[in-house]
């Protein structure tokens, strides 16, 4: 490597991260949630969540089994062998029936599992996998979105001026002028629909006025530089000196502003799908996960809420303190 060359602003960037050692313990925590909903979506793990595993409310293994759980994980006790049974001889044709058929008979279900189960008797450690991975594609695919549309609306509005800076104000002026969570909630009251795609649109589209207002204002400063007006002067398109020349050199406000959104996308989507606003019947997220708990405190079943609120309360911190020194990284004035 030419040592007369100086670095450009992604190497300064990596190599201020790297003496950050919470950022690096950040971006670790970070990368092993991602891979979590990798392997959960190809269905390394967690694929088996719906089974009923345990009893209804199995507590955690630290805790001990419940006694009264226990004795109904235990099968019943045959009669003695002078009483008489009515049903014998029936259960005994059903029994011989079943096994010529191929029908085995269902182990008796654990009376605890390593972080309890939920009223079904599924594995809460595999739910919060499974929710993980709707909460978390649900907060990286809406941030794309909302940081796409911004930086698009940034770009033309910022680069042309004019009136047509004037239309794009007067959008984001409106949405602007509505507080965001009634803003989430009118558009998801309007389209009606429950499901991963329409929590998406919902908060991509209600988002973007953040990495507009970011982003116009770098294209307003860049427009006027003098390697665009030399582009301008050998003939390029204002596209092309809008997204090849400038869009570079502005992507780190557009990457920071998306490592941002999403930590705030899963906070929304939590809310949403605690509101019933959410994901449907039959999905899990963190959000319905919560839902569901705030039911079992009543009957004293704390694990659901605790592994829900832990795992979104972890990614959530490790994404935000990354956020943090992402920006500080990439901010040209510290050298």
């Amino acid at each position: 490597m030419n040592e007369n060359v100086s670095p450009g602003l992604w190497a300064l960037a990596w190599r201020r991260l790297r003496a950050d050692r919470i950022a690096m313990a950040s971006l670790a925590v970070v990368i092993l949630f991602l891979l979590s909903v990798l392997a959960s979506a190809t269905g390394l793990v967690a694929a088996d969540w719906e089974d009923e595993v345990a009893v209804n409310y199995a507590p955690p293994g630290f805790v001990g089994p419940d006694p009264a759980l226990a004795a109904l994980a235990r099968p019943l006790p045959p009669p003695p062998p002078n009483a008489f049974d009515p049903l014998a001889a029936d259960l005994s044709a059903l029994k011989a029936a079943l096994a010529r058929e191929g029908h085995v008979a269902q182990a008796a279900k654990a009376s605890t599992l390593p972080f309890g189960a939920d009223k079904w008797g599924h594995d809460i450690v595999k739910k919060t996998i499974k929710g993980g991975q709707t909460s978390i594609v649900v907060g990286l695919v809406a941030a794309l979105v909302a940081v796409a549309l911004g930086t698009l609306f940034g770009a033309v509005s910022g680069f042309y001026g004019g009136k047509v800076d004037d239309l794009f104000n007067w959008f984001y002026s409106i949405f602007t002028s509505i507080p965001s969570i009634l803003m989430i909630l009118t558009v998801a009251a309007v389209l009606q629909t429950r499901g991963v795609l329409t929590i998406v649109l919902i908060l991509g589209l209600t988002g973007w006025t953040g990495p507009y207002r970011l982003i116009r204002a770098e294209y307003i400063k860049h427009k006027a530089r003098e390697y665009v007006m030399a582009a301008d002067a050998i003939g390029a398109s204002s596209w092309r000196r809008m997204f090849s020349h400038i869009l570079p050199n502005v992507s780190h406000v557009a990457l920071v502003q998306m490592s941002i959104l999403v930590v705030g996308f899963i906070k929304a989507e939590v809310i949403l799908s605690f509101l019933g606003f959410g994901v449907p019947v039959g999905v899990v997220s963190w959000g319905s996960m919560l839902n569901e708990a705030q039911n079992e405190l009543i009957l004293g079943k704390w694990w659901q809420l605790a592994a829900a609120a832990s795992a979104m309360a972890l990614l959530v911190t490790a994404f935000s303190l990354f956020a943090d020194a992402l920006r500080d990284a990439l901010d040209p004035k510290l050298k």
